[in-house]
């Protein structure tokens, strides 16, 4: 029982996909190939390929390098605001966005610690970041590259989609960043409330990548990912040469894929498809999603209680409406912390560091939820007005 409570505590959305698929399949009891068909193989294969081939550049330091010569660049609080904000927003673009977090969070924590300055805002404002800079590509996150392939969307419609998104959001972080680090008047250059950075880690921190082989087997089979998202290359040859490339160069990479995220992307899949042989329950979601405008918001609740992801595949088999509905599940991965797993990660990485601790750790959740629910309700009107355009 022990073993099971800290199962369902460490993968909760693990838990429950396998939970919903199980008593799905035990009440509805539906045909063994009904299951089977009901999981998106080429989806699963596009994300596991994705998720090693990111591990395998995060190996040989390349996101850590890039930081640390772009943090040189900074000599002010703003300037380093504005730096890591925009890093982790256009990285989530092609490394994911809990990736992208998982990177530069613990960087700005240890940057902030050695210059004596609190990281909560900045935390808060990264998370952010990733979640909208990611809903700009189909390998940005699970969600895109799901919907993406299962409505077919072409490379030109789903960018003009996404742009709605990150037009305006990169607009309001911007914004958001000049607030927050504005300074109050009569602060001195040498009082408390100093902005100037220079002569610290900074400008001091050293950081190498390793170049040999493996990083051109890399770089090809990223870019074999990316030619298999836009339907130029066949799954199956992608992983299989994935698997060769990543057996040959370091095959201990396939012990640090998230094979839960993949489980649970099967477990939904099954639920879902499960559920929709059920009359009553498709007339129900099919009421929640009969126009765009349903589609939009239903996307945008959904993912507040269940996140966005799961709500994605949860209601992709109900609507026609793929375009709303891609704009919905990614706006709504603003809003309440498990809207997008993503936020769920910056959340524990912050609450272990030192800064977190009582009294100021308290203040994550607050902070956290006052900036997503104000930029969801800003975002969120913004992107339904420019669709009625």
């Amino acid at each position: 029982m022990n073993k099971l409570i800290s199962f369902i505590k460490r993968e909760p959305v693990l838990f429950a996909a396998l939970l919903l698929a199980v008593v799905s399949v035990a009440i509805i009891k539906p045909a063994p190939s009904l299951c089977l068909q009901a999981i998106d193989f080429r989806t699963l294969a596009i994300l596991f390929s994705l998720m090693i081939v990111i591990k395998a550049f995060q190996s040989q330091n390349f996101l850590n390098v890039i930081a640390a010569r772009l943090l040189r660049l900074c000599k002010t609080q703003r300037s380093l605001y504005f730096l890591m904000t925009l890093l982790v927003f256009f990285s989530s673009m092609f490394v994911t966005n809990d990736v992208a977090l998982l990177t530069f969070v613990p960087i700005t924590i240890l940057i902030f610690t050695r210059v004596g300055l609190p990281c909560l805002k900045l935390v808060v404002l990264e998370t952010l970041a990733a979640n909208l800079g990611s809903c700009i590509t189909p390998m940005g996150n699970p969600q895109n590259l799901y919907l993406f392939s299962y409505y077919g969307f072409s490379a030109g419609e789903f960018f003009a989609l996404t742009a709605r998104i990150a037009v305006p959001s990169l607009f309001i972080l911007c914004v958001m960043i000049l607030v927050i680090t504005h300074k109050p008047h009569g602060s001195t250059a040498n009082g408390p409330t100093s902005d100037t950075l220079d002569h610290n880690i900074l400008q001091t921190q050293v950081s190498f990548i390793t170049f040999d082989f493996r990083t051109i087997l890399y770089i090809a089979d990223f870019i074999l990912c990316l030619l298999t998202v836009f339907h130029f290359v066949n799954y199956l040859i992608m992983l299989g040469v994935t698997v060769v490339i990543m057996l040959i160069c370091n095959f201990r990479l396939f012990k640090k894929v998230d094979y839960s995220l993949l489980l649970t992307f099967v477990g939904f899949f099954i639920f879902t498809k499960t559920l929709s042989t059920v009359p009553a329950f498709c007339n129900f979601i099919n009421s929640m999603l009969s126009s765009p405008f349903k589609t939009y918001i239903t996307g945008i609740l959904t993912s507040q209680v269940i996140s966005n992801v799961p709500a994605a595949l949860l209601l992709s088999g109900f609507t026609q409406n793929g375009d709303m509905l891609l704009l919905g599940v990614n706006v709504g991965g603003l809003g309440t912390l498990i809207a997008s797993m993503a936020s769920v990660i910056s959340f524990k990485i912050y609450n272990s560091s030192e800064e977190a601790q009582p009294p100021q750790g308290k203040k994550y959740f607050g902070v956290f939820t006052l900036y997503n629910v104000v930029l969801l309700v800003i975002l969120g009107i913004v992107v339904l007005c420019s669709n009625m355009l």
